[in-house]
């Protein structure tokens, strides 16, 4: 089995960092409404959750 990292620092309420063994992010918003996303690989995400198994989720890259 393989080693994985992964940590999730809360920086202000609302707000955390996630780190990997790859790459870096920021999350802004909450788990149960809307959350924004944007990853140091180019990537951002929007989602918005609801409760059960109702959500949407958009991701796109970003050009370098």
């Amino acid at each position: 089995m393989p080693l994985t990292f992964r940590k999730s620092i809360r920086i202000f309420p609302g707000v955390r960092l996630n780190i990997n063994r790859r790459s870096w992010s920021i999350t802004v918003g909450s788990r149960n409404g809307l959350q924004h996303t944007r990853s140091s690989t180019g990537r951002d995400t929007t989602s918005f959750n609801l409760p059960g198994p109702f959500g949407w989720r958009s991701t796109r890259r970003r050009s370098r």
